[in-house]
């Protein structure tokens, strides 16, 4: 998230969307740094961001790296889940 929050304060163009997307990620960051993030709320997050830069291809592999950030906090949220 850090990487990507970086990369969306450089990008010189300016996009309608762009509060959304650096609002979004700051509250993903507040969650992880916090210890226990939520799950839907981070997904949430995430598809506001993807629908705020989803467009702007400069920042698509880091927005894909979030992406998969916060599929690992689902996983690791599952492991002690036991299905019957």
């Amino acid at each position: 998230m850090a990487r990507l929050r970086r990369e969306l304060a450089a990008y010189p163009s300016e996009f309608r969307d762009r509060g959304i997307a650096e609002e979004e990620l700051a509250a993903m960051a507040a969650m992880v740094a916090g210890g226990d993030p939520e799950i839907g709320r981070m997904r949430r997050s995430l598809l506001l961001i993807v629908g705020s830069i989803g467009s702007v291809s400069a920042l698509a592999p880091t927005l894909m790296d979030v992406r998969k950030a916060v599929d690992l906090f689902g996983e690791l949220g599952h492991q002690g889940v036991s299905s019957k």
